[in-house]
């Protein structure tokens, strides 16, 4: 028997007075997997999480998560999963492990078994050194960082985070996006964010929202390849002007642009080209024409950031 959709939105709208922030979105993720929900400020992300746990009720369409309608209720279905909110927030009097032992009193464990995992989920995060202190005196990367570990307390089915590093330093960037991806091989983790080479780090599938409605949800790989404009980086030597105009004046190639300096006498250039065979043709033919030597010729990997970029600006396959 196949598992139910992990989320299932059908006809979704949501408004906030006459603005209307969801225009019948339709979504399905099966998991388990790390799953990228991408969008601009203000695209309607965090309302359809808020959804997706009950604390919204939307003004059309149906939603279910792990196969279960969401209604204000459901506490079986509020126990397999995992929120953390955009800005968690906490009494500022108490310390972080009591915070994780109410968490875990809450999802009613044991007081001993809530300790094990309080002590289990500090170190991960590492917060065990800070465990004791007042949460009003962390910084709000460690109060982040102490979000997520609420959401993991149950090791829930669904993890459902708004924008989780957004308040982490780098480091702490770097390690919270490799747990999100280590726990997306059992769990099924959707992560909301706006930044870009955050999911393009953690996640396989991204779902786009932009102006409250879904404009792609698949594999990253097969939105490259449909929405990737072939890139190529050039060095050459020679005269930098008559390179550059040559370049531009191919019929394979869309723009030309400076991509920084090169090895010593050379010129280092990005071409945005129309077709990528064409291109790998006529650039050589035409370095050789100059009569320079050419260094380097070699395509440049998309990012999701063309990608969004040629979406959100109307671009087609």
């Amino acid at each position: 028997m196949t598992a139910a959709p992990a989320i299932h939105l059908a006809g979704l709208v949501h408004r906030y007075g006459t603005l209307e922030v969801l225009r019948g979105v339709d979504l399905e993720i099966r998991g388990p997997g790390c799953f990228g929900f991408l969008g601009v400020n203000g695209a309607g992300k965090t309302t359809t999480l808020r959804i997706l746990v009950g604390f919204l009720e939307p003004v059309a369409g149906s939603v279910r998560v792990l196969g279960e309608p969401v209604d204000p209720g459901m506490p079986g279905l509020r126990a397999r999963m995992g929120y953390l909110p955009q800005e968690p927030a906490f009494h500022p009097w108490m310390t972080g492990e009591e915070v994780l032992m109410l968490t875990g009193a809450l999802h009613g464990f044991a007081r001993r078994e809530a300790r094990r995992r309080v002590g289990e989920l500090l170190e991960r995060l590492d917060l065990a050194a800070a465990a004791r202190r007042r949460v009003g005196g962390w910084s709000s990367g460690m109060r982040q960082r102490l979000g997520i570990a609420g959401a993991l307390f149950a090791s829930p089915d669904l993890l459902l985070l708004d924008e989780p590093v957004a308040a982490l330093d780098p480091l702490g960037r770097t390690a919270v996006l490799a747990l999100l991806k280590d726990l997306g091989r059992c769990s099924t983790v959707f992560l909301s964010s706006h930044v870009l080479a955050d999911l393009e780090r953690t996640c396989d599938h991204v779902t786009i929202l932009h102006q409250g409605r879904i404009l792609a949800s698949e594999p990253l790989a097969s939105l490259e390849g449909r929405f990737f404009q072939p890139v190529f980086e050039v060095e050459a030597g020679g005269d930098p002007e008559a390179l550059r105009a040559g370049l531009a004046a191919l019929p394979s190639v869309d723009l030309v642009e400076d991509a920084g300096p090169g090895a010593t006498g050379t010129e280092r250039v990005r071409i945005w080209a129309r077709n990528r065979d064409a291109a790998g043709q006529e650039v050589p033919a035409l370095v050789a024409r100059l009569g320079v030597p050419l260094r380097r010729f070699a395509a440049v990997e998309p990012t999701l950031e063309e990608v969004f970029v040629r979406m959100v600006d109307g671009g087609t396959p």
